[in-house]
């Protein structure tokens, strides 16, 4: 489309172009770059024009657009899907998977009706607030591998906000992205399995970003815990970190599983979990307990009050109680 064509035509430029000039490069008359001009005003982009120089693109809104963010030399992010409201990004991208959609498939949402955490709890999704994506993937990797794929996916997340804003992340493990003790990230892993032989069909790993929040807009009960990249002072559009986000998970993919060593040594080092005093959170009661280590499939080693050590997996407890955030 001609619009599309202007845009990225106009992008990272610090000196107007000429509708001539326009005109002879999209290869359409400048009646149309005129055309294409007014369209993308009022979708909020601010384009100067300049007698006798041209056009120059000046400031752009925060929009998560398809045709800016689909990669097709990319397996992650060959396709994108940006809707404005969906109950989760993680259950449209599962009915697409049952429709036969490619691995790489990235699903986007303005807003989400009804956010996914763990263990059945809703997240929070501000219209326009966060970030909330979720991208299908069919691994062809044992089962204890393919469990992993959240703690791979918090590395990669955290990658991406340090590229995208400066700011240094860490983890909770098994899936928070924290930044100075409160939740900036949550990480949330489904997978789908063939009825009749059990057999992995695809796996989908949703994440939900706060972006612009304030700390009115996650309430009093949220107000200490969590944090958005706004909060921390920075100035990050959905669109950038998107893009930013969509090439980390992509190398994560390339990645898995022959390169655990790598990913787990960082998520060790990222792991703000360790060394403190957690939370065990069973069905049968709570214990407190010591975090020791990360081991090798990425469980959590805890020391327990008598001495004893046990490992924990995500599946079985619910870890709380590091630095105030439950």
């Amino acid at each position: 489309m001609v619009k599309e064509a202007l845009l990225r035509a106009l992008e990272g430029r610090s000196e107007p172009l000429s509708g001539q000039a326009l005109s002879r490069e999209l290869g359409v008359s400048r009646a149309a770059v005129w055309k294409a001009v007014t369209a993308l005003r009022g979708e909020g982009y601010t384009i100067q024009a300049l007698p006798t120089r041209g056009y120059r693109l000046l400031d752009a809104p925060d929009l998560l657009r398809a045709d800016r963010l689909a990669d097709p030399g990319r397996v992650v992010g060959c396709e994108v899907v940006c809707l404005d409201s969906v109950d989760s990004t993680i259950d449209e991208c599962k009915r697409r998977a049952m429709s036969g959609a490619p691995s790489g498939l990235a699903v986007t949402a303005v807003t989400q009706t009804s956010g996914k955490g763990r263990r059945g709890r809703s997240f929070q999704s501000l219209a326009g607030k966060g970030l909330y994506l979720s991208v299908l993937l069919r691994p062809q990797a044992p089962p204890e591998a393919v469990s992993q794929l959240t703690a791979w996916t918090a590395v990669a997340v955290c990658r991406a906000i340090e590229t995208a804003s400066g700011i240094r992340a860490d983890v909770k493990w098994p899936n928070d992205v924290l930044v100075e003790g409160r939740k900036l990230c949550g990480i949330l892993t489904e997978l789908g399995v063939e009825a009749e032989t059990g057999a992995l069909s695809y796996v989908v790993v949703g994440m939900g970003v706060n972006v612009s929040q304030t700390a009115g807009d996650f309430g009093p009960e949220l107000a200490d815990k969590a944090v958005s990249l706004a909060m921390l002072g920075a100035s990050v559009r959905r669109g950038d970190l998107a893009r930013t986000l969509l090439g980390e998970l992509d190398a994560m993919n390339a990645a898995f599983p022959e390169q655990r060593e790598s990913y787990l040594a960082e998520y060790r080092r990222r792991c703000a979990t360790l060394g403190r005093e957690i939370l065990l959170v069973r069905p049968q009661g709570r214990q407190t307990a010591t975090a020791l280590d990360v081991d090798d499939s990425f469980a959590l080693r805890v020391r327990l009050p008598e001495g004893r050590e046990e490992r924990i997996t995500s599946g079985e407890v619910s870890v709380r109680g590091l630095l105030g955030y439950q």
